[in-house]
């Protein structure tokens, strides 16, 4: 299972730890991801994702997972996102 948000794509980064001594040494920057169940209105259904914490507040705040999925790009969500947010089109087209 990769280090990556599902929802937004944030992945891992890397950088220099730096000591007092100016040391420098590579090092890595893990993202803050955590298995929630965030609810469809539209479908009826919950869906487990690994998301990181800033998206789920942005989940939050935008009202919703059906609300994040209309809004969000195509190329940042994961493939289990992008065929949720294909049923979630579908079935707001049909009704």
């Amino acid at each position: 299972m990769s280090r990556r948000c599902e929802l937004t794509g944030k992945g891992v980064m890397t950088g220099n730890n730096v000591s007092h001594a100016n040391n420098k040494t590579r090092r890595r920057f893990l993202p803050n991801l955590n298995e929630v169940t965030l609810q469809s209105e539209t479908l009826g259904r919950s869906f487990r994702l690994r998301i990181s914490a800033a998206a789920l507040r942005t989940v939050d705040h935008r009202g919703g997972l059906d609300a994040f999925l209309a809004k969000a790009r195509d190329r940042d969500l994961s493939p289990k996102a992008l065929r949720i947010k294909r049923e979630i089109e579908k079935a707001t087209a049909g009704a």
